[in-house]
């Protein structure tokens, strides 16, 4: 039995105007009008505000299995997860009168609150706001890579799915089967990730579909939380098909299909209708470059609840187990990077107040099981740490660390894992990594 389905509400909601035939400049374009294709117009997002946009595409209502005809956007000087589909009476002439308020003054506001940014502090109001590097601002080899991975995820067809109780809005393009690719809209099954076209196929599907709970052995359960470890060289499709959900909701993911070096770890809530997926993080069996972490995925219903540092947590404690340091794969995505940062404070802080006396970079990777770099690069943006004859050395008082940990702004994880209930011991290592690692 499945449990009955609700949904959230979704950002793209249809207004009056788009049912009525008569509209003026101020509610969409004249329907003589031709919206052109790489041409820029205004675009309204929410109820009254008006946002300069570049038409990146189009589409039919059949092409996208919807009422009317679309055209995909993208906000300029905004994160791409932010583009989406609209319909005509959404996007008016790129004029500006009067009555455009909203605009002129946010363009206003945006150009004054340039010029007061250091330049630290614009890289940390664009990290936290998820805006991303201009391609001036990447070496050449980077910023031809981004240019070719821009080209080809630009387009995000699916605006969003139904997973389990939760309709989401997707942020970015995943590379489903192009029959399912190029829908607005998903069914997917919450228990054993197939998708869907159609919705009476999905409810259909409920009524049939037996499993309700990840594959693979369950290494991890205390109250409603439980984790399950999935070998992808066994579970190869389950694996495949997770990596398509989470490249919805992450922008520069690229393993897709090739799952089998890896494994997935999938944490879940359990309540009397199953395992509800809340989120997962992968790693490479053998990792030539010591990783404990290639990826990692909060779904965004689940989010800002402490579930992301649960994982990260949960990485840690895996490699303590194999008793190795860890360090998840470079490059981290935004959001990434925020979940780790805090955790990495808090956890160096933490330790560097139960410490006595000098500690050195060295001692606090071995008490922490965080890697040296990841320890240095976190005391850096703390003004922790200095370079002095060749080496990192911490230079801080423990008053300053109280300070810090009463701040409020460096809060413990709120979910904390239990090491007691893991069932987990690591892997017989192969031959040819012992013989790498030596």
């Amino acid at each position: 039995m499945s449990p009955p389905v609700s949904t959230t509400t979704d950002i793209s909601s249809k207004t009056d105007a788009s049912r009525s035939g008569n509209r003026d400049n101020s509610s969409g374009i004249q329907s003589e009008s031709v919206i052109k294709v790489g041409s820029e117009y205004l675009v309204r997002r929410g109820e009254d505000t008006w946002q300069l946009a570049e038409i990146v595409q189009s589409r039919s209502a059949a092409e996208g299995g919807t009422e009317k005809n679309q055209f995909y956007v993208h906000y300029k000087d905004v994160d791409k997860r932010m583009d989406e589909w609209v319909e005509e009476d959404r996007i008016k002439d790129n004029t500006l009168n009067s009555t455009d308020v909203n605009v002129s003054m946010l363009g206003k506001y945006d150009d004054e609150h340039d010029r007061k940014l250091t330049r630290h502090q614009k890289r940390k109001h664009d990290e936290i706001n998820h805006i991303q590097k201009s391609y001036a601002d990447m070496d050449p080899t980077t910023a031809a890579l981004e240019k070719e991975h821009d080209q080809l995820t630009r387009i995000k067809y699916i605006d969003r799915i139904q997973f389990g109780q939760w309709e989401i809005d997707t942020w970015y393009f995943s590379p489903y089967p192009e029959e399912y690719g190029k829908l607005s809209k998903l069914w997917i099954c919450e228990y054993c990730l197939k998708y869907m076209k159609l919705e009476a196929t999905y409810r259909y599907h409920l009524g049939t579909c037996k499993v309700r709970q990840p594959p693979g052995r369950e290494i991890y359960r205390k109250a409603n939380l439980s984790v399950y470890e999935v070998d992808a060289k066994d579970l190869k499709l389950y694996c495949q098909n997770m990596c398509l959900l989470a490249k919805l909701f992450l922008d520069h993911k690229t393993l897709y299909f090739d799952v089998e070096p890896f494994v997935f770890y999938i944490l879940t809530e359990v309540d009397k209708w199953g395992s509800h997926v809340v989120g997962y993080f992968s790693k490479e069996k053998e990792s030539p470059d010591g990783n404990n972490l290639a990826c990692i995925l909060t779904l965004p219903p689940y989010q800002r609840r402490g579930y992301g540092k649960f994982l990260i947590s949960f990485s840690y404690l895996l490699s303590k187990r194999e008793g190795v340091l860890g360090s998840p794969e470079k490059p981290l995505s935004d959001l990434g990077k925020l979940s780790y940062r805090s955790y990495w404070t808090w956890v160096i802080l933490q330790a560097l107040r139960d410490f006595k006396g000098s500690v050195s970079i060295k001692d606090l990777s071995e008490d922490t099981g965080l890697a040296q770099l990841d320890i240095i690069q976190t005391l850096q943006t703390l003004s922790m740490v200095k370079y002095w004859k060749g080496q990192h050395v911490i230079c801080v008082s423990p008053r300053v660390i109280e300070e810090h940990l009463a701040s409020g702004k460096i809060n413990p994880p709120p979910l904390l894992v239990d090491e007691s209930v893991l069932k987990w011991a690591p892997p017989r290592k192969s031959q040819k990594s012992i013989k790498n690692k030596r």
